[in-house]
């Protein structure tokens, strides 16, 4: 369960790991605010509903809202004074970015001139009242048999390569991280040929589709499972092979897909030689200072850290970062167990009975 003290003259944020994962974004109460904009790819069968109820079915604390508007693009979504004030509504911590379906299938080129400058306006505008928000790109799915007025998307396969192209292209740009629900979508279609994500019309989600999204973002958002969250969305044989789709390739990619931007994260283990270790990692490009804390005395300015603990017990391991958006100050608990001692040779009680006869 997440804890959190707050106080607004140091924006200082304690944070207990989930698992063995550091969740960290700026947090000024209970709860993880999360908005969606897009199109019907977003608000078709209320996925950010369907993320809400996960997120919450798992013991987390969140507000989700959308606000959406089908077909749009980035070019019409500069339009909506909705979004704007959306936007300006809250202070989010999380803002999930989504174009229309074909709107990353296209060249670089004409990326360049159709999305870019939209885009530009959306993420300025965002960073004006919430500089320190983390945003994700929505990497959508290819059409069930791609579109067929266009040679270099007429086939699903093709389609998904230039959407993901795209939205890397983006990312490259921007450094945002990308949630992605395109590579998830493929993954699981073609290791269950006979499931459906599909609605009719062989382009948006269906309801299993629309659940994949949002199992997919949960998995970026919290690094960890959605396994176990009870859901009445579709059936509980289809949740468990999305959900474990998703967070399997979240969890390989998370690096590739940037999802470890501002955030920090440990594991720590005692090995064969009996050996205390704990190994840090940290992604915060804007800090002006980082500092790690082990509790034995010990300190490290390093970014990604390997210290070793000379003797078994508890330890609160604090990470200390200091950069515009404030103080931050992450904690976990860890603890090492002694290894247990050998046991005592069993002796061995004299054998009575001869070989080759047996006792009456």
């Amino acid at each position: 369960m997440l804890k959190i003290v707050f106080y607004k003259s140091l924006y200082i944020i304690i944070l207990f790991f989930l698992s063995n994962f550091l969740f960290s974004q700026l947090i000024t109460n209970d709860s993880i605010n999360v908005f969606f904009i897009g199109n019907s790819y977003t608000h078709m069968n209320n996925m950010p509903g369907i993320f809400d109820k996960i997120a919450k079915a798992k013991g987390k604390l969140v507000h989700v809202e959308k606000n959406t508007q089908s077909g749009a693009s980035f070019q019409v979504h500069t339009t909506r004074i909705d979004m704007y004030q959306t936007i300006k509504s809250r202070n989010w911590d999380f803002i999930v970015l989504q174009g229309y379906s074909r709107e990353l299938s296209h060249s670089i080129s004409h990326i360049d001139s159709a999305t870019i400058p939209y885009l530009n306006q959306i993420i300025d505008t965002i960073k004006h009242y919430h500089p320190c928000v983390n945003l994700l790109l929505y990497n959508t799915w290819g059409y069930k048999y791609g579109f067929a007025d266009r040679e270099e998307i007429n086939s699903y396969d093709k389609m998904q390569d230039s959407i993901i192209k795209g939205y890397r292209y983006l990312n490259s740009i921007y450094k945002i991280p990308i949630v992605p629900v395109g590579m998830v979508w493929r993954n699981v279609i073609k290791a269950n040929p006979q499931l459906n994500l599909y609605k009719e019309d062989n382009e948006h989600p269906n309801k299993i589709g629309s659940y994949l999204s949002a199992c997919t973002f949960y998995s970026a958002i919290f690094k960890e499972s959605p396994e176990g969250a009870i859901t009445s969305t579709i059936s509980s044989e289809h949740a468990k092979i999305v959900q474990s789709a998703a967070f399997k390739y979240v969890l390989t990619n998370y690096s590739e897909l940037n999802l470890d931007l501002n955030r920090s994260s440990l594991s720590y283990y005692r090995t064969p030689d009996v050996r205390y270790i704990v190994e840090c990692k940290s992604n915060y490009p804007n800090a002006m200072c980082i500092m790690w804390e082990f509790n034995d005395g010990e300190y490290s300015n390093a970014k990604n850290p390997i210290h070793k603990y000379k003797k078994p017990g508890k330890y609160r391991v604090k990470l200390y970062v200091d950069d515009v958006c404030g103080e931050m100050i992450y904690e976990k608990k860890i603890s090492f167990s002694k290894p247990n001692k050998p046991k005592k040779p069993v002796k061995s009680s004299p054998i009575t009975t001869p070989v080759g006869k047996k006792k009456i």
